[in-house]
């Protein structure tokens, strides 16, 4: 990417990816350590390098914990584990023994912070932990920040419930899981109700029932609601659906096949009709195995895949003797680490936010085997076994992922080829330097300038980078003129890039953008430009794409400071590919302002008044039936709501008329 200028007069300027020379000395890091001192003096702010390093030797015991390097501007560089930190800092002393990549990163340390713990085990929690805090960019990163979803049977209520669960698992009851996507909790809580009854409606809906629901009229649900299932049956239900979360559906369907052909040796024919679509709903979860998944039980199947200088990971979930399902990585790492390596440091990562199985099936080994495997029991609070299948139905298991993993990347890989291919198109359509690697798209949306919001979305070379998305609640000057879009955009703008001034001056952390997109014309674009001729910064590519005559698309106009609008052809796969980004760009604000008026909708008059809490408003809206009616209440009406003081009534009549 290119270097772009550095600050030339009193304004604050956009710099380039490092700083000049010129530049004030850098300050100390501002992150503080979680509970550990710095071991040894603290460095001084302009000493960086390898004699940072040596500083820290005289005082490092010689006992297993976590380091971290730190840059100038104190965001960290590196989170490493050590049976010995002693000896592993040291070996940073002489930078001429490593990569390159490594002597960059010693090169740019200006502090170390560490913590000692007492197994290595320990530290390679905490290594793990710490690397999905701080997102190093010289450690292997596992960017996947999303949660799995599970089935909690809950435990508080004399007729638990089924429902799908993400997040702390706070509630009582058993959790089922990790599924690999909510399609497959979706699929399986449905088999949990066609095959065992059991109610999915919440507490307060059970206890409001007084008659069955749909659910029960289809056969999903035994409606304990009102009385038409016993507790005693209720629960072997319940522990019927256990039992078939860990495995045991075919003991199950054995089970309700028996009583089947009781029921209809007893001439009860809808009793074994019901058996009958029980054991189809078992049978429907059994068909769509095609791997023979006999002794498996609650097992992980983690199979690596390299090519090109990028690796797939690719986790198989199976639980009950079911596939619950996979999900795709794409951990970033150096050139030169193995797929070994990468897979242990995905183990300790993907482990960190998810419950480890009792198994786990490699398709490679790890350098640290028996260390990771200490670490991920000491996780889930029981064993964990890692092994590396070599015969049988478990090796046609990695097989399978690995399988999975090599089209995973493939497939990757064309996508990122064709989209860097865009990437160089519209490079040379705008004229840039080099292709964008960070493109930012700004939008705002509002209905006569209300509840306004602005969103600004970020595409790469990888696509979407949705975890970059931001969403601003305009609350300036734009939103004391309504209805201005361009100041609204100027709004936008100011916060977003006086922030990146501010936390990001020199580039180093990736905050600013290689193009700069907006949502409209000329208007639009000269507002953008305003705001960086006002904040200083110079060298930012900046375009607008307004759509053509009658908002048609295909005959949209690209705005560029200083030059006459232009139009692409209607099939030129840039105007497609800018066409996506706007558009992208306006679900994304449409959705956030949609998000902003629903909140708004269900939001009363009475929210804001000073001591009224639910019980006083819904007195007030009993008594007078509408917030309206509460606002337009005198003094004397107010007084003769039950709960509502001579005092409180003041108090609400004063919110509504301020004036006396």
């Amino acid at each position: 990417m290119s270097e772009r200028r550095q600050p030339t007069s009193e304004k604050p300027k956009r710099r380039g990816r490092t700083a000049a020379a010129g530049d004030a000395a850098p300050a100390a890091p501002a992150e503080a350590p979680l509970s550990e001192r710095p071991s040894g003096p603290p460095p001084v702010a302009a000493l960086k390098g390898a004699p940072v390093v040596q500083s820290h030797l005289k005082t490092l015991p010689g006992q297993p914990g976590v380091y971290r390097m730190i840059d100038p501007r104190g965001a960290v560089l590196y989170v490493g584990k050590a049976k010995n930190l002693k000896k592993r800092v040291l070996s940073y002393v002489r930078p001429e023994r490593h990569p390159i990549r490594t002597r960059r990163m010693i090169a740019e340390t200006a502090a170390m912070e560490f913590v000692t713990t007492h197994t290595e085990a320990e530290a390679l929690l905490l290594e793990s932990n710490l690397i999905k805090r701080f997102q190093p960019r010289y450690n292997i990163l596992l960017r996947d920040d999303k949660s799995f979803p599970s089935i909690l049977v809950t435990g508080d209520h004399r007729f638990p419930q089924i429902l799908k669960h993400r997040g702390a698992k706070s509630r009582k009851g058993d959790y089922f899981g990790p599924f690999a996507s909510a399609w497959a909790v979706n699929e399986t809580i449905n088999v949990l109700q066609r095959a065992f009854l059991l109610r999915s409606c919440t507490d307060a809906v059970f206890a409001a029932r007084t008659r069955p629901c749909l659910l029960h009229q289809i056969k999903r649900c035994s409606a304990p609601c009102v009385g038409r299932i016993g507790e005693a049956e209720y629960r072997q239900s319940v522990e019927e659906a256990r039992e078939f979360l860990k495995g045991g559906s075919q003991k199950i369907q054995q089970r309700f096949a028996k009583q089947m052909q009781e029921a209809s040796d007893a001439e009860n024919y809808e009793e074994a009709a019901g058996y009958r679509d029980r054991i189809r709903a078992l049978t429907s979860v059994q068909a769509h195995q095609d791997i023979n998944l006999a002794g498996v039980g609650e097992t992980d199947v983690v199979a690596a895949h390299q090519a090109g200088g990028q690796t797939c990971v690719q986790v198989f979930f199976f639980r009950t003797g079911a596939n619950f399902g996979n999900r795709a990585y794409f951990p970033s790492h150096a050139a030169g680490d193995g797929p070994a390596e990468v897979v242990e440091a995905f183990l300790g990562q993907f482990y960190a936010r998810a419950e480890p199985p009792r198994t786990v099936m490699l398709s490679h080994t790890p350098p640290n085997l028996a260390l990771v495997a200490e670490a991920l029991s000491m996780r889930a609070g029981r064993r964990v076994r890692l092994i590396r299948p070599a015969r049988g139905n478990k090796l046609n298991l990695v097989r399978h992922a690995l399988i999975n993993a090599k089209e995973a990347l493939a497939r990757r890989m064309a996508e990122s080829a064709s989209q860097w291919r865009l990437l160089e198109a519209l490079a040379r359509t705008l004229d840039l330097e080099a292709p964008p690697e960070r493109i930012e798209v700004y939008d705002n949306s509002h209905v006569s300038g209300a509840k306004a919001v602005g969103a600004m979305i970020v595409a790469g070379p990888e696509g979407l980078v949705k975890k970059a998305y931001r969403k601003f609640t305009i609350k300036g000057d734009a939103a004391a003129s309504p209805g201005d879009d361009y100041a609204m955009m100027r709004e936008v703008l100011t916060r977003r890039f006086s922030r990146a001034l501010r936390e990001d001056p020199d580039g180093a952390q990736g905050q600013w953008p290689d193009l700069v997109l907006i949502d409209g014309g000329q208007g639009q674009l000269s507002a953008a430009l305003g705001v960086f001729e006002e904040l200083g910064i110079e060298g930012l590519p900046v375009a607008a794409i307004a759509k053509g005559p009658d908002r048609n698309a295909g005959r949209e106009r690209i705005y560029r400071p200083g030059r006459r609008p232009m139009m692409l052809p209607p099939r030129d796969p840039v105007l497609f590919f800018l066409q996506r980004l706007r558009d992208e760009a306006h679900r994304f604000v449409i959705g956030a302002h949609r998000d902003k008026r629903s909140k708004a909708i269900g939001k009363s008059l009475l929210d804001d008044i000073p001591g009224i809490g639910a019980k006083r408003k819904k007195a007030l809206l009993h008594h007078f039936g509408a917030a309206k009616a509460v606002a337009e209440a005198g003094r004397a009406d107010l007084e003769a709501v039950e709960g509502i003081s001579r005092t409180t009534a003041a108090r609400i009549y004063d919110w509504f008329h301020p004036e006396g």
